[in-house]
This record gives structure tokens, C-alpha cells and sequence, in this order.
């Protein structure tokens, strides 16, 4: 059970921890302490959680109302807000290297992506900070491993789902406006690979990449309506020049 408890606290975006020992009852206060704890840690924003409800027996749990706040400089309360987690563990892999995990599935997230008058977004800067604060390498890990004599499972995740992603896009200090739009699913797939990664390595990696595929899709959006923006206003320029010559 500390085995499975450890790694459900770090896949679910508890990131860059090591292999916990439980010494109380109380697991899903745990699971929620630990996931706030570190997930503050790799993206120096407060990460909060409203309840956590695991069901080991069936290698299944939810994770509720998460919640990473937005940097100080940005207007929203929050970059990125979700209902629900759910984790579909293969059990017969619990004895093995690598751990699989079957499924994460992140249902109906919400992501507030901000850009400033000169260009830069509240999304792009955690990412930045995400990539200085995972850990580098697999010795990177095991250093830290063995300073907490402690050690950490392999784990492999076949498959990661975001279901029907609800992106409010703020073009307004760009002279634009705010724009929400539902994405379209974005799986993920074979993270780790074969052999799998370190826990704390995976659950950096599976927080980089949620937050990675957003950018990539409001940075696609965001062009694309600056883009209808100045031509509708090139339009409206020539057709006032053309009102004023007839």
C-alpha cells in the first residue's frame, strides 16, 4: 500500500517528491497534503485541492477541484482548474519495473491563459519555471534518493486524456479580447516509455506536457485571431478610402 499511495500522490501532479512512508490512517488527507506541497514546489504557485478519495483495492481514486494559481502579475485567480482526476492503476504491474499506469483521465480542466501588452503569458512563465525546478536527470533523482534513503518505482503511463479543455485566451492587453473556446481532446500517450522514469521524473513530465499541449494550442489560437483582427481592420480602412472616392 505505500508503494501504490506514493505513486498516486506523484502522477496525479504531486511532482518532484520521493517515495513517502505512511504513518497515519487518514490517506486521502495525505494524498491531498502531498500533492499541494509539491506541486507548489515545481511551479512556485500555490496548487490546492478540495478533497481526495482513493479506492486502492481497485486501483482507482479521484482527485477534486484542483486548482494552480495564477503568477501575480496576471489578472485571473488561477492558471489552470480542474473537477476531477481519475487513475486507472494495473494492479498485476504493482510487483513489477515498471508500474503502469493504464489511464489518467482529466475531465472538463479549465485553463486562463493571459498574454501582456508585450507579448508574454502567465502559461509560458510556469513553464519556464517547471523547467528549472524538475529534476534533470535520473542521478539527479537518485542523489536525492539516497540522501532521503528512500527510493523511487518506475512508472509508465500508456495513456493520458484531456477531455474537453474550456481555454479562456485574454487578447486584450494586445488590443484584441477575451476569447473561450472549448479544445479538442488531447491524449497523450507511452510516457516513460518502456522502461518507465522515475516517479518524480514522470510526474514533472506529465505536468509538463498538460501545460505544454495548452500553450501550443492558445498560441495557435492567438495568432490566428490577431490575425482576423488586422485584416478586418485593413478592410474597414479601405472601405472608409472607398466611401470617400465615390
Amino acid at each position: 500500500m505505500n508503494k501504490l499511495a506514493s505513486l498516486i500522490i506523484i502522477v496525479l501532479l504531486a511532482c518532484g517528491g520521493s517515495l513517502w512512508f505512511l504513518a497515519s490512517a487518514s490517506l486521502n488527507d495525505y494524498v491531498k497534503q502531498q500533492i499541494e506541497v509539491v506541486g507548489s514546489e515545481l511551479t512556485a504557485q500555490k496548487v490546492s485541492v478540495a478533497t481526495v478519495d482513493l479506492r486502492l483495492s481497485e486501483g482507482a481514486g479521484t482527485i477534486n477541484a484542483f486548482n494552480i494559481s495564477n503568477p501575480n502579475k496576471y489578472d485571473y485567480p488561477h492558471l489552470f482548474s480542474l473537477d476531477t482526476i481519475t487513475l486507472d492503476i494495473n494492479l498485476k504491474s504493482l510487483a513489477d519495473d515498471p508500474i503502469v499506469i493504464d489511464a489518467i483521465i482529466i475531465n472538463s480542466p479549465q485553463a486562463f491563459v493571459e498574454f501582456t501588452k508585450n507579448g508574454q503569458s502567465n502559461i509560458k512563465d510556469i513553464l519556464d519555471v517547471i523547467d528549472e525546478n524538475m529534476p534533470k536527470s535520473t542521478t539527479e533523482i537518485e542523489n536525492n534518493s539516497e540522501k532521503n534513503k528512500q527510493s523511487e518505482p518506475n512508472i509508465r503511463v500508456n495513456k493520458l486524456i484531456l477531455s474537453g479543455t474550456r481555454l479562456s485566451l485574454d487578447l486584450s492587453k494586445l488590443g484584441n479580447k477575451a476569447h473561450q473556446l472549448t479544445l479538442p481532446d488531447i491524449q497523450l500517450s507511452d510516457i516513460g516509455k518502456q522502461s518507465g522514469l522515475p516517479a518524480s521524473l514522470l510526474g514533472a513530465e506529465i505536468t509538463k506536457k498538460i501545460l505544454s499541449a495548452i500553450w501550443k494550442q492558445a498560441k495557435k489560437t492567438q495568432q490566428k485571431k490577431l490575425t482576423n483582427t488586422l485584416k478586418e481592420k485593413a478592410l474597414d480602412k479601405l472601405s472608409g478610402f472607398l466611401k470617400k472616392k465615390s
